[in-house]
């Protein structure tokens, strides 16, 4: 039976691969390594991929200690079931596209719903937090190159080139709004919505 993984077991693994560590060292290598950008890092969410790995004996508890009032430190090994999962997981999630929907994909579908002029000041905002986005993070990468080899920093690029394509859409659209190349008009929609909704609940049921 395979396991499903999700990122934070994976990012979990992955830092266990490199050696046995407690959660504060595995807490401070993702910030250092900037991991904690793409993954949101919270206390919590660490602790609970490391009960669920556990669990499911794909790591172990490898000792407890304490260094004076602090609290008990557990360090964690993986283990040889953790190692062969870690990399058949990887690779899968790598090698095959998976749709994944977003919020802001989700609200696109809705979109009909304003108006062009309600739309348009909505999006040059959004036009301009990606462009302060794509700044802090570009930033972000040239700092941490000189601590870090290229190879940890390229989620961080695949990031940012994903946030420089949304950008290049939402300028379109808005350019396309702007010289009536895409126009629509809400009061006949809603009126022919509620037409529509109307028709099919007065429809015998089959």
């Amino acid at each position: 039976m395979k396991i499903e993984l999700g990122i934070w077991e994976i990012a979990v693994l992955a830092l266990l691969r490199e050696g046995p560590m407690h959660p504060y060292q595995m807490q401070s290598l993702l910030r250092l390594r900037h991991k904690d950008e793409i993954l949101a890092l919270k206390r919590g969410s660490l602790y609970h991929a490391i009960g669920r790995l556990v669990r499911d004996e794909l790591i172990t508890a490898k000792s407890t200690s304490r260094n004076g009032r602090r609290p008990e430190r557990t360090t964690y090994a993986i283990a040889a079931a953790g190692r062969k999962e870690f990399t058949r997981i990887l690779r899968n999630i790598i090698a095959v596209p998976r749709r994944e929907s977003s919020e802001f994909m989700a609200a696109m579908s809705f979109l009909v719903h304003l108006t062009p002029a309600e739309a348009l000041p909505r999006l040059d905002e959004r036009a301009q937090h990606l462009e302060n986005e794509i700044a802090l993070r570009s930033a972000g990468v040239s700092a941490a190159s000189a601590h870090v080899l290229r190879i940890n920093l390229v989620e961080s690029e695949y990031l940012i080139a994903m946030l420089k394509a949304e950008l290049a859409w939402v300028r379109s659209l808005i350019s396309e709004i702007s010289s009536g190349n895409l126009a629509w008009d809400l009061k006949n929609i809603l009126k022919e919505a509620r037409a529509s909704a109307h028709a099919a609940a007065a429809r015998p049921e089959e």
